[in-house]
């Protein structure tokens, strides 16, 4: 890939001369520090800025910095820094984005890393946001913020005066370009000891001295609490600032940090397994580890025993959380200071030890491993081993986290998850009636065999067994389950959720006889045509023309005429003259649920039907409805058998027709088991948002509570399934409850809130009902 000047003179041909220049100029410049990928991600983005249309200036400014940022930082923040400029073209001026690319190469310089980089590039856009007043002046004076402040202290300086300004817009100015006396004094406080982009050099230089070889070093935001310096890829992290220490300098526990992290690398020579242990127990072994890199370094270079052992003796004033903290800061120095007593027996034994046996195994990294775990079984035996947050923030500043020390067991991503469930790896083989003959006597495997025979025919065994009734088809085998859906559930006690709390799986729907869903259909002939009136009412009307708009998209003739007609009179005429075509679509996904628990196999007072009968034809005609109408609709329904076995059927999904096969699953359900219904609707729902439709709907039909076997809290599952209709609102889904529970007033209303159910007092009259509550929700 070769990128030439030439490709890019037609872009810039109705551009300024001077423009072409500068390119020419800086062209020569970029290409000696870019890739051709680079120097073509820089090319487009003058294009880019150019035909931003805010002046020429902006494009000038690209041409000129981008060149040194990249050699500072690397090509990979072109792109990040043409689209921070796009980001602001909306927000502010073209004369500040060009002051934001003149600040860039100080910046980069200054920062020296990549990371921070992007991270100054989203501190401006923010301050644009919040105060664009300020962001001009900040720029004019930004040499001088960057050489005092890191970028932390730069976000907690700009973020002072924007809140504390945001109302004062002159002050806020002033502020901003270091000219009142709170700004100088947030300044000075944020300002630290010793910046690393002032020492990188001398560090670089310390360590080729000592080592003779060169190390990688890069700045790092410190800004959170517990930072630890630490190694990833070979490449040294230390914080971008650090303060003076009990009379040490900073650029002393630079030095510090640097040949810590520059003994690891050069010392190490195989990582130790971290497998089968815990974390508290790495932190133990970690602790001797560093003493061991640090005796090897000592003994090469004493003086560095020297500094670090100054590092250990430091005195705070503050006594540590816990006891142990303590107990383990005077063992390291102990370990560096022979002649230092830690003022307690078995830890003092321990270092003698490691003292007397380091000479011969100082480039062995098993002494750590068996001296640490002997650590960790004194504070163990002690019951002295205290919280792992804890352990980490031992008092000693210059140590990393020691995650080069460790090896752990990869994971391949491309096989990790390959793993198959029984329910899918079992395999269903279609044999004949003889074939099943030889087999019948063959010693059959269980549910959970690789592959299970299916007979063509349904072949029952001999009479003489007493099992005639029933087919081998139906005797061996399950029917195939889908892979298991986690779902988060709601604890009212503790105000958590309880992570992957309940299990959902997708079952297949039993089928029966269409023709039942049929004669269903045809006993309720009366409901049906009131059900065509629904449909007619509700289905859109296509093309609409609407009348009488101000800024409509053609002239209505006749309202023109009339409102001639009145400027002739002398009268005011109607300025709404213009008319417009609206398409009419509903643009409407619903989900029909249905509770299929263990209740609605109750028989209904003065009736041979069940709530079930009732609910399989309500749905029915439900069905009949919005598939005439034409909104896309599934009817699924949903039991438990405790949390980690909720059972769903989706006797008609979105992509399925109402048909003879959905009509035969909704005429095979039953009823069974329990009511976990916040589980439900949330797997309810993530169907339903895979849909493109803008209006969701999920009309739930139950005839009780939330309930299951597992809970003996009746509000548990209450309150879960309210944070479950709440959590479907969040994302543009409406829960709608139509209740056959005559004592649901007690509870539905603060699951489903006011408005989102329906109490249906006589159950008789559900397959009525529910159409037009359809029809009144989806107007």
């Amino acid at each position: 890939m070769t990128v030439t000047l030439e490709d890019y003179r037609d872009c810039f041909a109705k551009a300024p001369p001077e423009i072409f220049d500068t390119l020419e100029a800086t062209f020569h410049d970029a290409a000696r520090v870019m890739s051709p990928q680079g120097l073509a991600d820089y090319m487009e983005g003058a294009k880019g800025l150019c035909k931003l249309g805010r002046g020429h200036d902006l494009v000038l400014a690209w041409l000129e910095n981008m060149p040194a940022v990249v050699k500072e930082c690397g090509e990979d923040v072109i792109r990040d820094c043409l689209g921070a400029a796009m980001k602001l073209s909306s927000m502010t001026s073209g004369e500040v984005i060009a002051l934001l690319f003149a600040s860039l190469p100080t910046a980069a310089r200054r920062l020296g890393d990549a990371d921070l980089l992007r991270g100054y590039l989203s501190l401006i856009h923010q301050l644009s946001a919040k105060s664009a007043r300020g962001l001009r002046p900040m720029l004019g004076v930004i040499d001088e913020l960057l050489t005092k402040l890191t970028l932390s202290g730069l976000r907690r300086w700009a973020t002072y005066g924007a809140e504390a300004y945001r109302r004062d817009l002159p002050r806020l100015a002033e502020y901003f370009a270091l000219k009142s006396p709170d700004s100088r004094k947030v300044l000075q406080q944020e300002r630290r000891g010793t910046l690393f982009i002032d020492t990188q050099r001398k560090l670089n230089f310390y360590l080729r001295a000592l080592w003779g070889r060169d190390f990688f070093l890069r700045p790092t935001a410190a800004d959170h609490e517990g930072f630890r310096p630490y190694i990833d890829a070979h490449v040294m992290h230390l914080p971008d600032a650090v303060d003076d220490m009990d009379g040490l300098t900073g650029v002393e526990l630079y030095r510090a940090m640097a040949a810590h992290q520059a003994a690891h690398l050069h010392y190490t020579t195989a990582p130790l397994s971290a497998e089968q242990l815990s974390q508290a127990q790495m932190v133990f072994i970690g602790l001797i580890e560093d003493a061991r890199i640090e005796y090897l370094a000592g003994r090469d270079f004493p003086g560095l025993a020297k500094l670090w052992g100054r590092l250990l003796a430091l005195d705070y004033e503050t006594a540590p959380e816990h006891p142990t903290v303590q107990a383990l800061e005077r063992f390291a120095r102990r370990l560096n200071d022979p002649t230092h007593a830690t003022g307690d027996t078995d830890l003092d034994a321990l270092a003698d030890r490691f003292h007397a046996v380091i000479d011969s195994r100082a480039h062995d990294n098993k002494l750590s491993w068996d001296i640490g775990m002997e650590l960790f079984h004194v504070f163990a035996a002690r019951r002295d081993v205290p919280s792992l947050r804890i352990l980490q923030s031992l008092r000693i500043p210059y140590r990393d986290d020691n995650r080069l020390i460790w090896d752990y067991e990869e994971i391949d991503w491309n096989t990790a998850g390959s793993h198959t469930p029984a329910a899918q790896r079992q395999t269903r083989k279609y044999v004949s009636v003889m074939e099943m003959a030889h087999e019948v006597d063959a010693e059959l495997a269980g549910d959970d065999a690789q592959e299970i025979w299916v007979c063509k025919d349904e072949f029952r065994p001999y009479e003489d067994a007493g099992e005639a009734t029933t087919s081998f088809n139906e005797m061996w085998g399950k029917e195939p389950i889908s892979p298991p859906y986690h779902y988060h559930e709601w604890d009212h006690q503790v105000q958590l959720f309880r992570p992957d709390w309940a299990t959902v799986y997708e079952r297949r729907a039993t089928k029966g006889d269409p023709t039942t869903v049929d004669d269903i259909l045809l006993t309720h002939k009366p409901i049906a045509s009131r059900i065509r009136q629904i449909i007619d009412m509700l289905s859109p009307a296509g093309v609409q023309r609407v009348r009488g708009m101000e800024d409509g998209d053609e002239i209505d003739i006749n309202a023109a005429v009339d409102a001639m007609i009145a400027i002739r009179m002398g009268a005011q005429p109607d300025t709404r003259i213009t008319m417009r075509n609206i398409i009419n679509s509903r643009d409407l996904a619903v989900t029909v649920l249905l509770d299929l628990s263990e209740s609605t196999n109750d028989t209904m007072d003065g009736s041979d039907k069940t709530v079930l009968d009732l609910t399989r034809e309500a749905a029915a005609l439900v069905a009949l409805a919005i598939e005439g109408i034409g909104d896309p609709f599934a009817v699924h329904g949903f039991a438990s058998d405790g949390r980690h076995d909720v059972q769903y059927y989706k006797f008609k999904d979105f992509a399925q027709s109402f048909d003879a096969e959905a009509k035969a699953r909704l005429d095979g359900m039953k009823g069974g088991l329990s009511t976990r219904m916040g589980a439900a609707l949330r797997h309810a729902g993530a169907g339903l948002l895979k849909q493109p439709e803008r209006r969701k709907l999920i009309l739930l039909v139950t005839d009780g509570a939330p309930a299951d076997i597992d809970e003996r809290d009746p509000q548990h599952l209450r309150h879960d399934t309210r944070k479950a209709v709440e959590e479907l609102a969040a994302k543009g889904v409406q829960s709608y409850c139509l209740t056959l529970d005559p004592h649901a007033d007690t509870y539905v209303k603060r699951i489903f809130g006011e408005n989102n159910y329906t109490i249906v007092d006589h159950v008789a009259r559900l397959p009525e009902k529910l159409p037009t509550l359809f029809a009144t929700l989806t107007r």
